[in-house]
């Protein structure tokens, strides 16, 4: 750095970008300091220069970098001031490190150290030292073989003001009454008003690493089967679901709505030959329910498939799916799911691998059995999330497996596109999946005939004319299909048995939330 830069650098201390993080450094001090070149406030970051020095991320460090000088841009998690040492603990994403700045002569300077102290946690530095052996006792960092004796430190930002929170307690385990020592707790509302804060917990990267695995996981997997990935609009001129769940809004001189899923245009996929489709983007749902599962926005995972005999090929292929998944997180992201247990503990997700397969009920023998287990037969008409969640405990206990399947629902309760069973029309060939006793897809073989389509319309109290586009597909001779609906963050959620669907979501939109 060159002292003119250096004097510019040293000026903007008397008004620096996040001046609340340097507290009162005399002038005169900095005059006298011989290393101040070494330290303080970095300009504006306005792309000045390359200087073609190179960075080190933390995920790369290994034995080879010990004794060499390293460069890195870091967040600071913590500062230990010990006088004539100051310890660093610096993070980049999931990695985290320890840099140590000693005041000696032809190093770091105590002016130098004073400057440090000062830094506030969060605040993105710049750093050059040697990285030296070590051996680092501390649950917090995750390079405990290595430190970094440092040499050069910059400040790049600060944070302006007051943090909300203290990313320690925001990142501890979860505690009960009973544990022996009580920490602060952050609540879900104050961690998701300052969602960016939240989000820098080892424990949210590591549940967004997981997020962003699953769409890649569902992807590869359907393309090897054959399936071609589509993008369907999300303006519509009708409710592809029910009219009471959904978003209206004005469009032009008319009134458009945001789709509750692209149930439609993956039928008409199959209509135009297609055969197999998949999609993944936004669902919106207008349900006035605040709930530890539902979203307003959420992200879905759709399929559809043209099926030859019988919709159970389209059943067992979503299952097929799903176990593809869940083999994918267990087996190629052991590290971030430990980390996530780490701070919410729960038992690991369980699904039958064996040739027996995923277990099956109809709806009538998932009845029965909660009836065995003393509900009223009358309260069973449909599932509500109480009897949701016993029937996942009974199927536990009984069989060992949170992954089940429901098929054959009452036709009352499935939109108006279900088709109903040859033998009993008061039945859907209609299947739900179940993960943790809760639900997790809703699928089923679609009416693919345009004269029986415009019938069950009619019946659900749909104005014909919003799905005239909808209903022209089919007359052009559709084939038989079947198909479903994933909700990420319901997988995510339940697969590693978190309390609330929002700590999935990056940036959750519910009735009550529309910011950040």
């Amino acid at each position: 750095m060159s002292s003119k830069d250096a004097d510019t650098k040293f000026d903007q201390l008397e008004n620096p970008r996040g001046t609340d993080a340097i507290v009162e450094v005399g002038s005169g001090d900095l005059v006298q300091d011989t290393t101040k070149e070494t330290y303080g406030v970095l300009p504006l970051h306005q792309s000045q220069k390359k200087t073609g020095l190179a960075r080190l991320t933390l995920t790369e460090f290994n034995e080879s970098y010990l004794g060499k000088t390293v460069r890195l841009r870091c967040r600071l998690s913590l500062i230990k001031d010990k006088g004539s040492v100051i310890f660093l603990t610096v993070r980049q994403g999931f990695d985290s490190v320890q840099a140590v700045c000693h005041a000696h002569e032809g190093g770091p300077s105590k002016q130098m150290l004073k400057w440090i102290a000062k830094l506030r946690p969060e605040s993105i530095l710049l750093i050059e030292g040697v990285a030296t052996k070590s051996d680092i006792q501390s649950k917090s960092i995750t390079i405990t073989n290595a430190e970094i004796a440092c040499e050069k430190v910059f400040l790049i930002a600060a944070p302006q003001g007051a943090l909300p929170f203290d990313l320690t307690d925001a990142g501890r385990p979860e505690t009960t009454e009973n544990d022996p020592v009580q920490y602060s707790k952050v609540l879900l509302d104050t961690r998701l008003d300052n969602r960016v804060l939240d989000l820098r917990t080892r424990t949210n990267h590591a549940i967004f690493v997981l997020q962003s695995a699953i769409p890649e996981l569902f992807s590869s997997y359907l393309r090897s089967r054959g399936f071609l990935e589509i993008h369907s609009p999300k303006l519509q001129g009708g409710a592809s679901e029910s009219g009471s769940s959904v978003f209206t809004l004005s469009y032009f001189k008319g009134t458009a709505f945001l789709a509750q899923s692209p149930q439609l245009a993956k039928q008409m996929c199959i209509s135009a030959d297609f055969e197999r489709v998949f999609e993944i983007g936004p669902v919106f749902r207008a349900e006035n329910a605040q709930t530890h599962r539902h979203l307003s926005e959420f992200v879905g995972l759709d399929l559809e498939m043209a099926i030859e005999e019988h919709y159970h090929e389209a059943m067992y292929l979503i299952d097929d799916t799903l176990k593809a998944i869940f083999r994918g997180l267990r087996d190629g992201y052991r590290k971030e799911i430990d980390i996530v247990y780490a701070q919410f503990p729960a038992e690991e997700f369980k699904w039958r691998e064996g040739p027996e397969g995923t277990l099956k009920f109809t709806f009538a023998e998932a009845v029965d059995l909660l009836v065995e287990d003393g509900v009223p037969r009358e309260d069973l008409d449909d599932f509500d999330t109480i009897n949701e969640k016993r029937l996942g405990r009974v199927i536990k206990a009984k069989y060992d497996t949170d992954y089940y399947i429901i098929d054959k629902f009452p036709l009352r309760l499935r939109p108006f596109y279900t088709m109903p069973d040859a033998d009993d029309p008061t039945i859907a060939n209609a299947y739900d999946f179940f993960m943790r006793g809760e639900e997790i897809l809703s699928g089923a073989q679609r009416v693919h005939d345009p004269v029986f389509l415009l019938q069950r319309i009619k019946e659900n109290g749909i104005n014909p004319a919003s799905m005239q586009g909808y209903l022209d597909a089919f007359k052009l001779a559709c084939p038989p299909h079947a198909g479903g609906g994933i909700g990420l963050e319901r997988v995510l959620m339940f697969f590693l048995k978190l309390s609330d669907i929002r700590k999935t979501s990056l940036f959750p939109r519910d009735r009550k939330r529309l910011s950040p």
